[in-house]
């Protein structure tokens, strides 16, 4: 940009009347079409200035920002307050978070969820993962509790410890163990049979002082494709009912008065096994001990 300098001088055409003026004006100024690119500059950095003032404004407007906040997010004494449905794109950290009185907390994502705890090193010391087809929580030890603080399941490294008062499994195929099971009871639902199976290996129940089975409106069953073994080291075995039926052994028929013929008589040899001796006048089971 150029300066005009513009120079203005008086002269005295008598040269016998002394100057008494002698000077000279200058006048310095923007002329021309310098002076008119000046308005325009200025009046366009004036425009600009409106324009970013006035989208100032609309964004503040957008966002609803206020003395207390922006939009849904306001600023309390007890922390920041959030209104409504919002997305967060990046982690969240927070010391707590809780919904309003009398409205659920309500978590989404397309992907998973996951809540993590970490120790002052950094180090993830327990979590939660929600995802599409998989609920995963790790940690040392897993807690549930009831409202009233009284324990319901626990779960660590050594054992699973389940606190109700019982332990209800719905499922058509019951329950299935890998390995034992110590239990004090074993009851069945309410008009329902319970049943005690193990389709490829043995099944054996131990009781350090006796295993009782009871049956109070029904009957009990053992079935088994091999033997069946009923086993007392330190006492007896009682069989203590109005009948005793074993309906497989051989059975003797009808004949004439005073004859054994076609009937037979149940012997149990030293090991508890019982089999059937053809009769006689006398017993005939010391005769038939070769069969034990």
């Amino acid at each position: 940009m150029q300066m005009v300098l513009e120079q203005s001088c008086s002269v005295n055409p008598d040269p016998a009347v002394p100057d008494t003026e002698g000077q000279c004006v200058y006048k310095i100024g923007i002329l021309g079409w310098r002076k008119r690119c000046l308005y325009l500059l200025v009046l366009f950095l004036v425009a600009i200035l409106v324009v970013n003032f006035a989208l100032t404004i609309w964004i503040l407007r957008v966002v609803h920002f206020n003395m207390e906040g922006m939009g849904l997010l306001k600023v309390t004494s007890h922390g920041v307050s959030l209104e409504g449905v919002s997305d967060f794109l990046f982690p969240v950290y927070a010391q707590e978070i809780h919904s309003s009185g009398g409205s659920p907390l309500l978590i989404h994502s397309s992907q998973n969820v996951t809540l993590n705890a970490f120790n002052g090193n950094g180090d993830v010391t327990g979590g939660l993962t929600v995802a599409t087809k998989l609920v995963k929580a790790y940690g040392k030890l897993f807690k549930v509790e009831s409202d009233k603080g009284k324990l319901l399941l626990s779960a660590d490294d050594t054992q699973v410890v389940v606190g109700t008062e019982k332990l209800r499994i719905t499922g058509n195929g019951g329950a299935l163990f890998g390995n034992s099971i110590e239990t004090p009871l074993i009851t069945a639902e309410t008009f329902e049979d319970l049943r005690l199976e193990s389709p490829t290996r043995s099944l054996k129940l131990d009781a350090p002082k006796g295993v009782h089975i009871q049956a109070l409106a029904g009957s009990t069953e053992a079935v088994s494709n091999m033997d069946i073994i009923l086993l007392t080291t330190d006492g007896m075995l009682v069989l203590d009912a109005e009948t005793v039926r074993l309906p497989k052994l051989p059975q003797g028929t009808a004949g004439r008065t005073g004859s054994t013929q076609n009937l037979y008589e149940v012997c149990a040899c030293p090991s508890g096994r019982l089999y059937a001796s053809v009769a006689g006048i006398g017993s005939t089971c010391y005769e038939n001990s070769q069969d034990c």
